[in-house]
């Protein structure tokens, strides 16, 4: 007979290391062999009828185990293994990657550039001199300070 097959008259939860599972036997003397492992926090209890492991899960749900939360995320992962529940799925969602802002590309001016836009407009040449002027200067300053 194989595992799948198996009819159990007992079952419940218990925890070993922190962890809760469902657990299945045949008869309550499965509660010495557990403390015995380490066991703590030990839930079994006589079941209406001998049962396989899927049947027995379906029980415990509607059993007052279900109201310890523990107990209840023990028992609906047994049902998703025994069972085969699906699990609700999330929608995994791809998130776009920030772009990043464009580089200037704009080079700046040259002095050439300056003076054929100062010829172009028409303000006060006095004016276009002394925008030059001020250009040139920090030009100057800005290669000496590199």
């Amino acid at each position: 007979m194989s595992d799948d097959n198996k009819l159990f008259k007992v079952a419940g939860v218990s925890a070993v290391k922190g962890q809760y599972k469902v657990r299945f036997a045949n008869d309550m003397a499965r509660v010495k062999v557990l403390i015995k492992t380490d066991h703590t926090d030990i839930e079994l209890m006589e079941l209406p009828s001998a049962m396989s492991k899927g049947d027995i899960v379906t029980f415990l749900k509607t059993t007052v185990l279900m109201d310890k939360p523990v107990y209840r995320d023990a028992i609906e992962a047994a049902d998703v293994k025994y069972n085969e529940v699906a699990k609700p799925t999330v929608a995994r969602v791809k998130v776009a990657k920030a772009t990043k802002p464009a580089k200037n590309t704009k080079a700046t001016p040259s002095i050439a550039d300056i003076r054929a836009r100062a010829r172009a407009s028409s303000a006060p040449a006095d004016m276009l001199g002394e925008a030059i002027a001020a250009l040139v200067a920090e030009s100057k300053k800005e290669s000496s300070d590199a």
